[in-house]
Order: structure tokens, then sequence, then C-alpha cells
């Protein structure tokens, strides 16, 4: 087995990392308050319970257990809550805290305000609705089905269209105002050509596991992210494997992030535009039927753990699989431990703790980053873009062939050329 590294401590509410304290004082507090106003008709109990939990999260008060007692996931936050005070010490205050856990618990706590598990009403539905009309969505859904390329192109394609839609990200608008459209010196490391090599050698054979063959997307938006996650869905299916999972958050969270019911609502959507985009959403219907598309909500992609301690669930199923996909900054913070490892740190060891192969999509959102070339590209981004890691513009894509004792798989799909893919 592969050699873990010790990661560094996890990012701080503290003053000790700026832009999570503006997160927590000023970020998360003006979500809470457009959450209100896209809201009008709450009830005022729901209102007020809002209204104290935003002031709470911006004057950085105690951080407080949930309320529902009963709820399935009560016990794992008042665990993690439990485990931040012997992180950080007592009191653990939304500024005095490890940025993830106080971050994703926040938003835990605004589905409990508004009665989310009660009603089923999403209350970030008014700002995905918005996206869902606009036609700059359609516009990229139409561009990205348009291709008549060669399969291996077509899946290339698939997977850069879908790193730039992680720009459109309804909680951030300075990486939301960017679009996805981009220039070439924008995406800093770009594996494509390494994943396209073993995608193309590594196709499932008979007797096969199944999930040997199932290739893992971790989503992350909805709306644009979430309609090109469905095109890359669609090509993988095609060219590539015969099942795909794509995982889901199991409530609504950072406002844009993907559930189940998004999927549905999206692929709705496609059918009423009609054209393509339909056609599209009758084979992503098909492939659902059959079963070889899933849509997963899981609540360990709305808790506060970072990905080298998932259930085994999980990680049984990842280490057999064929490729995960893991999308977007905060999946990317829950996989790489939520702390500031030297930039240049090979991204294959600080991912070591998973077997199979791993590809990330990713707009920079946040400070963590591994896997630059050279520390001095860091450097010189510092020197020319001081906001660089934050502001949305750039982009990776990072894939770790299989580890250790799964290494032999890849090395071994090298001879079964008849059966793999035609790219």
């Amino acid at each position: 087995m592969a050699v873990s590294l010790k990661p560094p401590p996890p990012i701080r509410t503290d003053r000790s990392n700026a832009f999570a304290r503006n997160t927590m004082a000023a970020r998360i507090p003006a979500i809470l308050q457009e959450t209100l106003d896209l809201n009008p008709d709450y009830p005022t109990g729901v209102k007020d319970r809002l209204g104290r939990l935003r002031g709470d999260i911006g004057a950085g008060a105690l951080i407080p257990p949930l309320e529902a007692e009963g709820a399935s996931d009560y016990q794992q936050w008042l665990r993690a809550l439990r485990q931040q005070q012997d992180i950080v010490g007592a009191p653990v205050t939304w500024h005095k805290a490890e940025w993830f856990f106080a971050e994703t618990y926040a938003y835990r706590l605004l589905v409990e305000a508004t009665r989310y598990f009660e009603s089923r009403r999403d209350p970030f539905a008014p700002k995905k609705q918005s996206e869902l009309r606009s036609e700059a969505l359609w516009s990229l859904v139409e561009g990205a089905l348009a291709s008549d390329a060669a399969a291996e192109r077509q899946v290339a394609q698939a997977v850069v269209l879908d790193l730039w839609a992680n720009r459109i990200d309804l909680s951030y608008a300075a990486s939301l105002e960017r679009g996805a459209e981009s220039a070439p010196e924008d995406l800093l490391v770009d594996d494509s050509d390494d994943l396209m090599n073993y995608l193309c050698r590594s196709a499932p054979v008979p007797g096969q596991k199944r999930d040997e063959g199932t290739i893992y997307v971790v989503a992350d938006n909805a709306g644009s992210e979430l309609a090109m996650d469905l095109v890359l869905a669609d090509r993988l299916l095609h060219y590539v494997t015969d099942r795909v999972v794509l995982y889901l958050k199991a409530h609504p969270t950072f406002v844009s992030d993907a559930t189940p019911e998004d999927v549905w609502i999206m692929l709705g959507e496609m059918k009423r535009r009609g054209g393509a985009s339909a056609q599209l959403a009758a084979r992503l219907t098909a492939n659902w039927e059959s079963a070889r598309l899933l849509f997963l909500p899981h609540q360990f992609w709305n808790s506060s753990a970072f990905l080298r301690d998932m259930p085994s669930e999980l990680s049984d199923k990842f280490n057999a699989a064929r490729l995960v996909i893991i999308k977007g900054d905060a999946n990317y913070r829950r996989a790489v431990g939520d702390c500031l490892w030297p930039a240049d740190m090979p991204f294959h060891d600080v991912m070591s703790y998973l077997d199979a192969p791993v590809l990330c999509l990713r707009t920079l959102k946040s400070d963590p980053i591994v896997g630059l070339p050279s520390a001095a590209i860091a450097a010189d981004l510092d020197r020319s873009d001081p906001t660089w890691r934050v502001n949305g513009k750039r982009g990776l894509i990072q894939f770790k062939p299989q580890s250790s004792n799964s290494q032999q798989v890849a090395v071994s799909g090298k001879s079964r050329s008849s059966q793999a893919m035609t790219l």
C-alpha cells in the first residue's frame, strides 16, 4: 500500500486565514440574508430562526448542537462538534473552529431552520430556478452537444466543459461572474492526456466485478455544472463504461450544490427545451431506467468529514472503481484535507489513500492546492494576482492512476485491446 502522508492542520476560521474568516463573518451571513429575501413567504418562525443564525455566525457566537435530536444525522454532527472542542479548545465559536466543519455545519443549521426535512422546500430554489432559465446555461448545453468530433475528442471536450462549468457557483459571485469561458493560461494543471490514455486501455472485461467498471462522479453544483455532469455521463456511457454513479448531496447545501431533486428538475427542463437537449434527457432517462446510470444521495457529502475518513460503504466502492471523478472546490477541499500543502506537493501522493484512479475537476475558490509543476508557479501568481487561489479564474484537471496493489490492474489493461473502447 502507498505510504500515507500526514497532512498539515486544516484551515481555521480565526484570523490565521483571511478568506475563511471572511466566509464566516460576511459571506455566509449574506447568504442567509439573501435566503430570507428570496423566500418572503416563509413563516415568521422560520424567518426568526434564520435571522438569529445569521446574526450568530456574523458575530462569532458559540456553535450550538442541532435542535432536532431525532434527526438521522444528529449524533454525527454532535460527534463532529465535540471533536472541534478537542481540536481548537472550548468554547467552539463560528470564528474559532476548523473552516470545513464550520461552513458545512452552517448549511446544516440553515436547512434545520427552514424545516426542509419536513417540507422538502429547497431554500435555494429561487436562485437555482433563475439559473435554470438563463440562456447562458442552454447555450452551454447546445454547444456541448453539437460536437461531431471523434469519440476520444468528445470525451475530452466533455471533461473540459465540466471543469469550467464549475465556475457557475451561485454562492460565490467572484467566480460566477467569470462564466464558463476560459483562456488557455487559466488551466494550471492539465492531465487530460494521462486520463484519456488510461480510459483507452482500461475497458472492463467479461466476468469483472461490476464496481470495477463503474465510474463514480461526486457532483458539485446544480444548474450549468450539473448539465455538464450529465453531458459527461452521457459520453462516458456511450464510449467508455457500462455504469456511471452520480453522487449527490442528501439535502440542499452551499446554495447551488446538486441533490437528486435537482437532477430530475434538470432532466424535465431538458425535455421541455426539445431538440438535442430532449434527446440527451431521453438517453439519460433510459440509462437510469436500466440502472446503468444512478443518482445517489449520501449524507457523507453533506458532512464535515474529509474524504480519507469516508465510511467503508463508500471507500470499498471507490477503491474498486474504474475511475472516481471529484468535482468542484468544496469536494477538492474534502479530498486534500482542507489544508495548506506546499503547492507543488504531488497530487498522487496526497491522494494515495485511495487505490482507485482519481480525477479532480476544480476551479479555484479557496486556498488549498496541490500538484502544481513547481513552487515557482505559485510564487509568480502570488505576485501577479494575489487572489489567484480564491477568485475562480483558474482551474485544474488532475489525474492520479491506480495506487500500489491496484496498479497491476492498470498495467494489465494494456493487453485488453480487443475489449477496450474505440476512442
